[in-house]
């Protein structure tokens, strides 16, 4: 059944890779099938992060490596909103933009892709010294925490890129790639092992889609409000909240796993050192309304940079409240000094590129 709304056309900013045109088209179908009276125009862009290709993504230097351009386009009015991947949104935004939609999360988990020569093999049972390629300091010390065995080496380009470096050079045994953005391309099989096991955590937010607004948009963020996912509009507030409070960036060694059943939400969060050796890990859980549904009058407050009318209030509340508290507890444990370590030698690795 259609909706309705004063909006005649909305121009969209996406990135111009692959897999973030498919994302941007699949929400725009979304909202299609709601307001199929609304035009809706594409504009492409490239990022910080697609120019600068031969350096690993944590020696950049910057937060929004993925949003900036997109976001300087929509202070401009250049467009009207933007889609991103969740993960690549920093935790905290440009004054007077806001998260307008969080649609409903894919699988958060990251994946095995392994060169051919190693088919039927995992993590667990690759070789001695095994090179895995990534660009995701997380990643690393996840995996250097779990697989001694291993060797990692940075990694980057768009999906299709990385996969044509490890299927025709002789550099990697395999690589970690977000299992959300290989089912959207289509490459299920490609998947070697979805590291779901309880001992792997993921990135805040991933999996999930985001759409970026001016806050003053009130008919836009209307019209976006139909496309929140309660459960995990619930969970992103609670991850982000996480990552700010932790004042880890989106390269941060943090991760996370959030998970929500009828009557709570719970999150797992752990910070790393780098090199894996050192992982403090905290995890909590907050009761959750029966109902997520917004009342009449509920306010539309922001909560990690996100609104969303059309969930409770009380609901907001408590997912940004145990990211906020998880994160606490960490810090007391010791994750500030494991985090600013890892700042630190991240720091270190950008001045020795520099030079």
């Amino acid at each position: 059944m259609a909706e309705s709304t004063n909006l005649q056309e909305v121009r969209v900013g996406s990135r111009k890779s692959e897999l973030a045109m498919i994302q941007t088209n699949g929400v725009i179908e979304k909202l299609k099938q709601k307001f199929p009276d609304v035009t809706f125009e594409v504009v492409t862009m490239e990022t910080i992060g697609d120019f600068v290709q031969e350096i690993p993504l944590s020696s950049i230097g910057q937060s929004n490596l993925f949003t900036k351009e997109l976001e300087k386009a929509l202070a401009a009015g250049q467009v009207d909103m933007l889609v991103h991947s969740m993960k690549d949104l920093p935790s905290k935004l440009p004054e007077g933009m806001i998260i307008g939609a969080v649609c409903e999360r894919d699988d958060p988990f990251d994946a095995l892709v392994l060169h051919s020569k190693h088919r039927g093999r995992t993590l667990e049972t690759l070789p001695e010294g095994s090179v895995i390629g990534t660009s995701s300091v997380r990643r690393i010390a996840l995996l250097k925490h779990a697989h001694k065995h291993l060797k990692f080496k940075d990694v980057r380009g768009n999906v299709n890129t990385r996969l044509r470096k490890l299927d025709e050079g002789k550099d990697y045994d395999g690589l970690i790639l977000a299992t959300a953005g290989m089912q959207r391309m289509g490459w299920d099989h490609r998947i070697s092992q979805v590291l779901n096991d309880p001992k792997y955590l993921y990135a805040a937010s991933q999996g999930a889609l985001g759409v970026e607004v001016l806050e003053q948009n009130s008919s836009l963020i209307k019209m976006l409000s139909t496309l929140n996912h309660p459960e995990t509009v619930l969970q992103c507030v609670c991850e982000r909240a996480l990552l700010r409070t932790l004042q880890g960036g989106c390269s941060a060694p943090v991760a996370v796993r959030t998970e929500v059943t009828k009557e709570q939400l719970h999150l797992t969060a752990a910070s790393l050192s780098l090199d894996g050796t050192e992982m403090i890990s905290k995890e909590n859980q907050s009761r959750i309304p029966d109902d997520l549904r917004a009342s009449a009058e509920n306010e539309e407050s922001l909560f990690s940079n996100v609104v969303a009318p059309n969930i409770s209030h009380s609901a907001m509340m408590a997912a940004e409240q145990l990211g906020v508290s998880v994160a606490e507890e960490l810090l007391k444990m010791g994750a500030d000094k494991v985090l600013k370590n890892a700042k630190e030698e991240i720091e270190k690795r950008r001045a020795d590129i520099s030079k």
